[in-house]
Protein backbone atom coordinates (compact mmCIF):
# COMPACT_ATOMS: atom_id res chain seq x y z
CA UNK A 1 0.00 0.00 0.00
CA UNK A 2 1.48 3.35 -1.02
CA UNK A 3 1.34 6.49 1.09
CA UNK A 4 -1.78 7.90 -0.59
CA UNK A 5 -3.74 4.68 -0.11
CA UNK A 6 -2.58 4.48 3.50
CA UNK A 7 -3.88 7.98 4.25
CA UNK A 8 -7.15 7.26 2.49
CA UNK A 9 -7.68 4.01 4.40
CA UNK A 10 -7.15 5.78 7.73
CA UNK A 11 -9.47 8.61 6.71
CA UNK A 12 -12.19 6.19 5.66
CA UNK A 13 -11.94 4.27 8.92
CA UNK A 14 -12.06 7.48 10.97
CA UNK A 15 -15.02 8.82 9.06
CA UNK A 16 -16.96 5.60 9.59
CA UNK A 17 -16.60 6.11 13.34
CA UNK A 18 -18.35 9.50 13.24
CA UNK A 19 -21.14 8.48 10.87
CA UNK A 20 -23.66 8.40 13.72
CA UNK A 21 -22.46 11.58 15.45
CA UNK A 22 -25.29 13.95 16.34
CA UNK A 23 -25.25 17.62 15.46
CA UNK A 24 -24.26 18.46 19.02
CA UNK A 25 -21.42 15.96 18.96
CA UNK A 26 -19.93 17.09 15.66
CA UNK A 27 -20.21 20.72 16.76
CA UNK A 28 -18.25 19.79 19.89
CA UNK A 29 -15.56 18.28 17.69
CA UNK A 30 -15.33 21.47 15.59
CA UNK A 31 -15.04 23.64 18.70
CA UNK A 32 -12.28 21.44 20.12
CA UNK A 33 -10.30 21.66 16.89
CA UNK A 34 -10.90 25.40 16.67
CA UNK A 35 -9.68 25.98 20.20
CA UNK A 36 -6.30 24.49 19.37
CA UNK A 37 -5.83 27.07 16.61
CA UNK A 38 -7.28 29.94 18.63
CA UNK A 39 -5.50 29.78 21.99
CA UNK A 40 -2.61 32.17 22.36
CA UNK A 41 0.23 29.74 23.09
CA UNK A 42 -0.39 27.74 19.94
CA UNK A 43 -0.97 30.59 17.53
CA UNK A 44 2.13 32.42 18.73
CA UNK A 45 4.18 29.37 17.73
CA UNK A 46 2.32 28.99 14.46
CA UNK A 47 2.66 32.66 13.53
CA UNK A 48 6.40 32.71 14.17
CA UNK A 49 6.97 29.45 12.33
CA UNK A 50 4.89 30.57 9.36
CA UNK A 51 6.86 33.81 8.96
CA UNK A 52 10.25 32.19 9.62
CA UNK A 53 9.66 29.31 7.23
CA UNK A 54 8.02 31.15 4.32
CA UNK A 55 9.40 34.66 4.67
CA UNK A 56 5.88 35.95 3.98
CA UNK A 57 3.87 38.42 6.04
CA UNK A 58 4.48 39.43 9.62
CA UNK A 59 4.00 37.88 13.02
CA UNK A 60 1.53 40.41 14.48
CA UNK A 61 -0.89 40.15 11.56
CA UNK A 62 -0.84 36.37 11.57
CA UNK A 63 -1.88 36.36 15.24
CA UNK A 64 -4.90 38.54 14.37
CA UNK A 65 -5.63 36.45 11.28
CA UNK A 66 -5.80 33.26 13.35
CA UNK A 67 -8.27 34.82 15.75
CA UNK A 68 -10.50 36.01 12.89
CA UNK A 69 -10.23 32.93 10.70
CA UNK A 70 -11.05 30.55 13.54
CA UNK A 71 -13.66 32.54 15.45
CA UNK A 72 -15.60 33.41 12.29
CA UNK A 73 -16.18 29.83 11.06
CA UNK A 74 -16.99 28.71 14.60
CA UNK A 75 -19.68 31.37 14.89
CA UNK A 76 -21.04 30.26 11.51
CA UNK A 77 -21.16 26.55 12.29
CA UNK A 78 -22.69 27.07 15.75
CA UNK A 79 -25.59 29.13 14.37
CA UNK A 80 -28.79 27.16 15.15
CA UNK A 81 -29.67 27.37 11.46
CA UNK A 82 -26.39 25.67 10.46
CA UNK A 83 -27.72 22.10 10.39
CA UNK A 84 -25.38 19.54 8.82
CA UNK A 85 -26.76 16.32 10.32
CA UNK A 86 -30.10 14.68 9.54
CA UNK A 87 -33.18 16.62 8.47
CA UNK A 88 -32.17 20.13 7.45
CA UNK A 89 -35.36 21.30 5.73
CA UNK A 90 -39.02 20.29 5.38
CA UNK A 91 -41.47 21.90 2.93
CA UNK A 92 -44.94 20.52 3.65
CA UNK A 93 -46.58 22.24 0.70
CA UNK A 94 -44.17 20.68 -1.76
CA UNK A 95 -43.74 17.40 0.11
CA UNK A 96 -39.97 17.84 0.13
CA UNK A 97 -37.61 16.82 2.93
CA UNK A 98 -33.85 17.39 2.77
CA UNK A 99 -31.26 15.36 4.67
CA UNK A 100 -27.58 16.24 5.08
CA UNK A 101 -24.88 13.66 4.36
CA UNK A 102 -21.08 13.84 4.33
CA UNK A 103 -19.24 14.43 1.07
CA UNK A 104 -16.58 11.95 2.17
CA UNK A 105 -12.83 12.43 2.19
CA UNK A 106 -11.67 15.93 1.27
CA UNK A 107 -8.25 16.82 -0.10
CA UNK A 108 -7.44 20.37 1.03
CA UNK A 109 -4.55 22.17 -0.65
CA UNK A 110 -2.97 24.84 1.56
CA UNK A 111 -1.17 28.04 0.43
CA UNK A 112 2.25 29.27 1.54
CA UNK A 113 0.89 32.79 2.07
CA UNK A 114 -1.58 31.65 4.73
CA UNK A 115 -0.40 28.17 5.74
CA UNK A 116 -1.85 27.80 9.24
CA UNK A 117 -5.07 29.80 9.57
CA UNK A 118 -6.38 28.37 6.27
CA UNK A 119 -5.99 24.88 7.73
CA UNK A 120 -8.18 25.87 10.67
CA UNK A 121 -10.82 27.65 8.58
CA UNK A 122 -11.18 24.81 6.10
CA UNK A 123 -10.80 22.10 8.74
CA UNK A 124 -13.68 23.39 10.86
CA UNK A 125 -15.92 23.71 7.81
CA UNK A 126 -15.05 20.24 6.51
CA UNK A 127 -15.49 18.52 9.88
CA UNK A 128 -18.89 20.17 10.32
CA UNK A 129 -20.25 17.78 7.69
CA UNK A 130 -18.77 14.66 9.40
CA UNK A 131 -16.10 14.42 6.74
CA UNK A 132 -12.44 13.50 6.92
CA UNK A 133 -9.74 15.77 5.50
CA UNK A 134 -6.23 15.19 4.19
CA UNK A 135 -4.27 18.43 3.98
CA UNK A 136 -1.52 18.95 1.45
CA UNK A 137 0.70 21.86 2.57
CA UNK A 138 2.70 24.06 0.24
CA UNK A 139 6.28 22.85 -0.06
CA UNK A 140 7.35 26.26 1.24
CA UNK A 141 5.28 25.92 4.43
CA UNK A 142 5.43 22.26 5.37
CA UNK A 143 6.56 22.77 8.96
CA UNK A 144 4.02 25.49 9.76
CA UNK A 145 1.06 23.68 8.20
CA UNK A 146 2.09 20.36 9.74
CA UNK A 147 2.18 21.90 13.20
CA UNK A 148 -1.27 23.43 12.71
CA UNK A 149 -2.61 20.03 11.65
CA UNK A 150 -1.00 18.35 14.64
CA UNK A 151 -2.75 20.84 16.92
CA UNK A 152 -6.04 19.98 15.22
CA UNK A 153 -5.44 16.29 15.87
CA UNK A 154 -4.81 17.13 19.53
CA UNK A 155 -8.20 18.82 19.59
CA UNK A 156 -9.84 15.69 18.19
CA UNK A 157 -8.16 13.51 20.79
CA UNK A 158 -9.25 15.82 23.60
CA UNK A 159 -12.92 15.10 22.90
CA UNK A 160 -12.50 11.43 22.03
CA UNK A 161 -12.93 11.80 18.28
CA UNK A 162 -10.79 9.76 15.85
CA UNK A 163 -7.63 11.73 15.17
CA UNK A 164 -7.37 10.49 11.59
CA UNK A 165 -10.32 12.65 10.65
CA UNK A 166 -7.51 15.16 10.06
CA UNK A 167 -4.28 14.08 8.38
CA UNK A 168 -1.34 15.73 6.66
CA UNK A 169 0.50 14.67 3.51
CA UNK A 170 3.48 16.91 4.16
CA UNK A 171 6.00 15.28 1.82
CA UNK A 172 3.86 15.00 -1.29
CA UNK A 173 5.46 15.59 -4.66
CA UNK A 174 3.38 16.61 -7.69
CA UNK A 175 2.56 13.05 -8.88
CA UNK A 176 1.51 11.99 -5.36
CA UNK A 177 -0.58 15.15 -4.96
CA UNK A 178 -2.31 14.45 -8.25
CA UNK A 179 -3.00 10.88 -7.11
CA UNK A 180 -4.42 12.11 -3.80
CA UNK A 181 -6.73 14.59 -5.54
CA UNK A 182 -7.90 11.93 -7.97
CA UNK A 183 -8.72 9.43 -5.20
CA UNK A 184 -10.45 11.77 -2.71
CA UNK A 185 -14.15 12.58 -2.93
CA UNK A 186 -13.75 16.35 -3.10
CA UNK A 187 -10.88 18.81 -3.50
CA UNK A 188 -10.66 22.34 -2.13
CA UNK A 189 -7.65 24.17 -3.53
CA UNK A 190 -6.54 27.43 -1.92
CA UNK A 191 -3.40 28.56 -3.68
CA UNK A 192 -1.88 29.60 -6.98
CA UNK A 193 -3.37 29.13 -10.43
CA UNK A 194 -1.40 25.98 -11.40
CA UNK A 195 -2.58 24.10 -8.30
CA UNK A 196 -6.19 25.18 -8.81
CA UNK A 197 -6.05 24.07 -12.44
CA UNK A 198 -4.58 20.74 -11.35
CA UNK A 199 -7.48 20.29 -8.92
CA UNK A 200 -10.02 20.96 -11.65
CA UNK A 201 -8.16 18.52 -13.92
CA UNK A 202 -8.03 15.75 -11.32
CA UNK A 203 -11.38 14.25 -12.29
CA UNK A 204 -12.63 14.88 -8.74
CA UNK A 205 -15.27 17.53 -7.93
CA UNK A 206 -13.32 20.59 -6.82
CA UNK A 207 -13.62 24.05 -5.35
CA UNK A 208 -10.86 26.45 -6.33
CA UNK A 209 -10.01 30.12 -6.10
CA UNK A 210 -9.37 32.62 -8.86
CA UNK A 211 -6.72 35.29 -9.22
CA UNK A 212 -7.17 38.18 -6.84
CA UNK A 213 -6.75 41.85 -7.71
CA UNK A 214 -9.10 43.62 -5.36
CA UNK A 215 -9.90 47.09 -6.69
CA UNK A 216 -12.08 49.75 -5.12
CA UNK A 217 -13.63 53.13 -5.87
CA UNK A 218 -13.58 56.21 -3.64
CA UNK A 219 -16.66 58.17 -4.70
CA UNK A 220 -17.08 61.95 -4.37
CA UNK A 221 -19.22 61.61 -1.23
CA UNK A 222 -16.82 59.32 0.64
CA UNK A 223 -15.44 59.93 4.11
CA UNK A 224 -11.84 60.18 2.89
CA UNK A 225 -9.98 59.70 6.19
CA UNK A 226 -12.11 56.66 6.98
CA UNK A 227 -11.75 55.18 3.50
CA UNK A 228 -7.98 55.62 3.31
CA UNK A 229 -7.48 54.26 6.84
CA UNK A 230 -9.44 51.13 5.94
CA UNK A 231 -7.69 50.65 2.62
CA UNK A 232 -4.29 51.09 4.26
CA UNK A 233 -5.13 48.62 7.01
CA UNK A 234 -6.21 46.11 4.38
CA UNK A 235 -3.27 46.52 2.02
CA UNK A 236 -0.64 46.44 4.77
CA UNK A 237 -2.18 43.59 6.83
CA UNK A 238 0.26 40.67 6.84
CA UNK A 239 2.14 42.45 4.03
CA UNK A 240 -0.81 41.86 1.67
CA UNK A 241 -0.73 38.05 1.71
CA UNK A 242 -4.51 38.10 1.30
CA UNK A 243 -5.92 37.87 -2.23
CA UNK A 244 -8.46 40.45 -1.03
CA UNK A 245 -5.94 43.16 -0.19
CA UNK A 246 -6.66 46.25 -2.27
CA UNK A 247 -4.25 46.66 -5.20
CA UNK A 248 -5.73 49.71 -6.92
CA UNK A 249 -7.99 52.60 -5.91
CA UNK A 250 -10.02 54.65 -8.39
CA UNK A 251 -10.57 58.10 -6.89
CA UNK A 252 -12.95 60.89 -7.86
CA UNK A 253 -10.86 63.73 -9.26
CA UNK A 254 -12.22 66.22 -6.70
CA UNK A 255 -10.78 64.12 -3.88
CA UNK A 256 -7.52 62.95 -5.45
CA UNK A 257 -5.19 65.44 -3.74
CA UNK A 258 -6.90 64.83 -0.38
CA UNK A 259 -6.61 61.05 -0.81
CA UNK A 260 -2.89 61.32 -1.61
CA UNK A 261 -2.32 63.45 1.47
CA UNK A 262 -4.32 61.04 3.61
CA UNK A 263 -2.17 58.13 2.44
CA UNK A 264 0.88 60.15 3.49
CA UNK A 265 -0.65 60.62 6.94
CA UNK A 266 -1.10 56.84 7.11
CA UNK A 267 2.64 56.30 6.50
CA UNK A 268 2.30 55.75 2.79
CA UNK A 269 5.18 56.83 0.54
CA UNK A 270 4.06 58.35 -2.77
CA UNK A 271 5.85 56.88 -5.78
CA UNK A 272 5.85 58.71 -9.13
CA UNK A 273 8.15 59.66 -11.99
CA UNK A 274 11.60 58.10 -12.00
CA UNK A 275 10.97 56.29 -8.71
CA UNK A 276 7.89 54.68 -10.24
CA UNK A 277 10.05 53.32 -13.06
CA UNK A 278 12.64 51.95 -10.64
CA UNK A 279 9.96 50.30 -8.53
CA UNK A 280 8.30 48.75 -11.57
CA UNK A 281 11.62 47.31 -12.75
CA UNK A 282 11.93 45.54 -9.41
CA UNK A 283 8.32 44.39 -9.03
CA UNK A 284 8.24 42.67 -12.43
CA UNK A 285 11.24 40.72 -13.70
CA UNK A 286 11.86 38.03 -16.32
CA UNK A 287 11.06 34.53 -15.06
CA UNK A 288 12.78 31.28 -16.07
CA UNK A 289 10.81 31.27 -19.31
CA UNK A 290 11.89 34.81 -20.12
CA UNK A 291 8.39 36.18 -19.50
CA UNK A 292 7.82 39.32 -17.46
CA UNK A 293 6.25 38.20 -14.17
CA UNK A 294 5.82 39.32 -10.57
CA UNK A 295 9.17 39.11 -8.82
CA UNK A 296 8.89 36.38 -6.14
CA UNK A 297 11.31 38.34 -3.96
CA UNK A 298 8.72 41.08 -3.36
CA UNK A 299 5.78 38.86 -2.40
CA UNK A 300 4.43 39.66 1.08
CA UNK A 301 7.52 41.68 2.00
CA UNK A 302 7.46 44.95 3.91
CA UNK A 303 7.19 48.23 2.05
CA UNK A 304 10.58 49.35 3.36
CA UNK A 305 12.32 46.19 2.14
CA UNK A 306 10.71 46.41 -1.30
CA UNK A 307 11.68 50.07 -1.56
CA UNK A 308 15.27 49.44 -0.50
CA UNK A 309 15.67 46.52 -2.90
CA UNK A 310 14.27 48.70 -5.70
CA UNK A 311 16.74 51.47 -4.90
CA UNK A 312 14.27 53.86 -3.28
CA UNK A 313 14.97 55.76 -0.07
CA UNK A 314 11.84 56.02 2.10
CA UNK A 315 11.16 57.21 5.66
CA UNK A 316 11.60 54.63 8.40
CA UNK A 317 7.90 54.77 9.29
CA UNK A 318 6.78 53.79 5.76
CA UNK A 319 4.33 50.90 5.71
CA UNK A 320 2.95 51.24 2.17
CA UNK A 321 4.13 52.30 -1.28
CA UNK A 322 1.44 54.38 -3.02
CA UNK A 323 1.99 54.55 -6.76
CA UNK A 324 0.47 57.26 -8.98
CA UNK A 325 -1.13 55.36 -11.85
CA UNK A 326 -0.88 56.21 -15.53
CA UNK A 327 -3.60 55.91 -18.16
CA UNK A 328 -5.07 53.87 -19.64
CA UNK A 329 -5.38 52.16 -16.27
CA UNK A 330 -6.03 48.60 -17.54
CA UNK A 331 -2.76 48.70 -19.49
CA UNK A 332 -0.72 50.07 -16.59
CA UNK A 333 1.35 47.22 -15.11
CA UNK A 334 0.80 48.73 -11.66
CA UNK A 335 -2.95 48.00 -11.94
CA UNK A 336 -2.26 44.25 -11.65
CA UNK A 337 -2.11 42.12 -8.50
CA UNK A 338 1.06 42.83 -6.55
CA UNK A 339 0.72 40.64 -3.40
CA UNK A 340 2.63 43.27 -1.43
CA UNK A 341 1.93 46.56 0.37
CA UNK A 342 2.06 48.44 -2.93
CA UNK A 343 -1.12 50.16 -4.11
CA UNK A 344 -1.92 52.28 -7.17
CA UNK A 345 -4.16 55.37 -7.47
CA UNK A 346 -6.18 56.41 -10.53
CA UNK A 347 -8.49 59.38 -11.15
CA UNK A 348 -12.00 59.45 -12.57
CA UNK A 349 -14.46 62.23 -13.42
CA UNK A 350 -17.84 60.47 -13.75
CA UNK A 351 -19.20 57.29 -12.19
CA UNK A 352 -19.49 55.78 -15.65
CA UNK A 353 -15.75 56.32 -16.05
CA UNK A 354 -15.06 54.76 -12.64
CA UNK A 355 -17.01 51.64 -13.60
CA UNK A 356 -15.28 51.46 -16.96
CA UNK A 357 -11.89 51.56 -15.24
CA UNK A 358 -12.69 49.01 -12.55
CA UNK A 359 -14.05 46.63 -15.21
CA UNK A 360 -10.98 47.13 -17.39
CA UNK A 361 -8.54 46.60 -14.52
CA UNK A 362 -10.21 43.45 -13.19
CA UNK A 363 -10.85 42.00 -16.65
CA UNK A 364 -7.13 42.29 -17.27
CA UNK A 365 -6.25 40.70 -13.91
CA UNK A 366 -8.55 39.27 -11.25
CA UNK A 367 -11.83 38.96 -13.13
CA UNK A 368 -14.70 37.75 -10.95
CA UNK A 369 -12.91 38.05 -7.59
CA UNK A 370 -13.99 41.26 -5.87
CA UNK A 371 -14.59 44.99 -6.07
CA UNK A 372 -15.17 47.61 -3.41
CA UNK A 373 -16.60 51.08 -3.06
CA UNK A 374 -16.49 53.83 -0.45
CA UNK A 375 -19.76 55.73 -0.85
CA UNK A 376 -23.06 56.38 0.88
CA UNK A 377 -25.01 56.65 -2.37
CA UNK A 378 -27.47 53.77 -2.77
CA UNK A 379 -27.63 54.30 -6.52
CA UNK A 380 -23.88 53.66 -6.84
CA UNK A 381 -24.01 50.55 -4.67
CA UNK A 382 -27.06 49.15 -6.44
CA UNK A 383 -25.67 49.88 -9.88
CA UNK A 384 -22.49 47.98 -9.09
CA UNK A 385 -24.55 45.10 -7.76
CA UNK A 386 -26.60 44.97 -10.96
CA UNK A 387 -23.87 45.52 -13.53
CA UNK A 388 -20.51 44.28 -12.26
CA UNK A 389 -19.40 40.75 -13.18
CA UNK A 390 -17.79 40.03 -9.84
CA UNK A 391 -18.43 37.63 -6.98
CA UNK A 392 -18.40 40.11 -4.13
CA UNK A 393 -18.68 43.89 -3.71
CA UNK A 394 -17.53 45.30 -0.39
CA UNK A 395 -18.95 48.63 0.75
CA UNK A 396 -17.09 51.04 3.08
CA UNK A 397 -14.88 48.31 4.55
CA UNK A 398 -11.32 46.95 4.29
CA UNK A 399 -11.60 44.25 1.64
CA UNK A 400 -8.95 41.90 3.07
CA UNK A 401 -11.08 41.48 6.17
CA UNK A 402 -14.58 41.89 4.76
CA UNK A 403 -14.46 39.69 1.65
CA UNK A 404 -13.82 36.54 3.66
CA UNK A 405 -16.37 37.30 6.37
CA UNK A 406 -16.03 39.64 9.33
CA UNK A 407 -17.83 40.57 12.53
CA UNK A 408 -19.07 43.72 10.78
CA UNK A 409 -20.74 41.98 7.84
CA UNK A 410 -22.79 38.88 7.04
CA UNK A 411 -20.43 37.14 4.62
CA UNK A 412 -19.67 33.48 5.43
CA UNK A 413 -16.25 33.18 7.07
CA UNK A 414 -13.67 31.59 4.83
CA UNK A 415 -10.14 31.66 3.50
CA UNK A 416 -11.24 30.31 0.11
CA UNK A 417 -13.03 32.70 -2.24
CA UNK A 418 -14.79 31.39 -5.34
CA UNK A 419 -14.71 33.68 -8.38
CA UNK A 420 -17.42 32.06 -10.51
CA UNK A 421 -17.12 31.26 -14.18
CA UNK A 422 -15.63 34.75 -14.65
CA UNK A 423 -12.54 33.60 -12.73
CA UNK A 424 -12.57 29.98 -13.88
CA UNK A 425 -14.23 28.63 -10.74
CA UNK A 426 -17.31 26.51 -10.10
CA UNK A 427 -18.94 28.95 -7.66
CA UNK A 428 -19.04 32.65 -6.77
CA UNK A 429 -19.52 31.87 -3.08
CA UNK A 430 -17.28 31.99 -0.05
CA UNK A 431 -16.41 28.32 0.47
CA UNK A 432 -17.77 27.39 3.92
CA UNK A 433 -19.34 24.47 5.77
CA UNK A 434 -22.38 24.31 3.46
CA UNK A 435 -20.13 23.31 0.56
CA UNK A 436 -19.01 20.18 2.43
CA UNK A 437 -22.31 18.34 2.70
CA UNK A 438 -24.32 16.33 0.22
CA UNK A 439 -28.10 16.69 0.42
CA UNK A 440 -30.66 13.93 -0.15
CA UNK A 441 -34.04 15.18 -1.39
CA UNK A 442 -37.03 13.06 -0.37
CA UNK A 443 -40.17 13.81 -2.37
CA UNK A 444 -43.64 12.65 -1.34
CA UNK A 445 -46.89 12.82 -3.32
CA UNK A 446 -48.84 16.08 -3.31
CA UNK A 447 -52.05 17.04 -5.17
CA UNK A 448 -51.29 17.18 -8.87
CA UNK A 449 -50.42 20.57 -10.27
CA UNK A 450 -52.64 21.53 -13.22
CA UNK A 451 -50.90 22.95 -16.26
CA UNK A 452 -52.96 25.98 -17.32
CA UNK A 453 -52.11 26.79 -20.93
CA UNK A 454 -53.86 30.16 -20.86
CA UNK A 455 -52.02 31.24 -17.72
CA UNK A 456 -48.65 30.25 -19.16
CA UNK A 457 -49.05 31.28 -22.81
CA UNK A 458 -51.85 33.90 -22.63
CA UNK A 459 -49.53 36.88 -22.72
CA UNK A 460 -47.63 35.46 -25.67
CA UNK A 461 -50.85 34.67 -27.58
CA UNK A 462 -52.15 38.21 -27.04
CA UNK A 463 -48.91 39.67 -28.34
CA UNK A 464 -47.98 37.27 -31.11
CA UNK A 465 -51.04 35.13 -31.77
CA UNK A 466 -51.26 31.36 -31.52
Amino acid sequence: MNRVDELLAKAKEAQAKVADYTQERINEVCVAVGWQLYKDDNIEKLARLAVDETGYGNYESKIVKHKRKVSGPLQDILDPAAVSVGLIERDEAKGISKYAKPVGIVCAILPATNPTATAGTNGISILKGRNAVIFRPSSRARKASSLAIEYMRQGLAAVGAPVDLVQCFDDADIPATNELMAKCDLVVATGGGPMVRAAYSSGTPSYGVGTGNATCIIAEDADVPDAVAKITASNTFDNATSCSSENSVIVHESLFAQVVEEFRKNNGYIVDGEERTKLGNWLWTANKKGKLALNPDIIAQSARKIAADAGLSVPEATTQLVVIGVEPAPLDKFSEEKISPVITLYRYATFDEALEKIVGITNNCGRGHSMGIHTFKREYIERMGREMLTSRITVRAPMAAANGGHATNGMPSTATLGCGTWGGNSTTENIHWRHFINVTWVNEPIPAKVFDEKQIFGGLWAKCGK
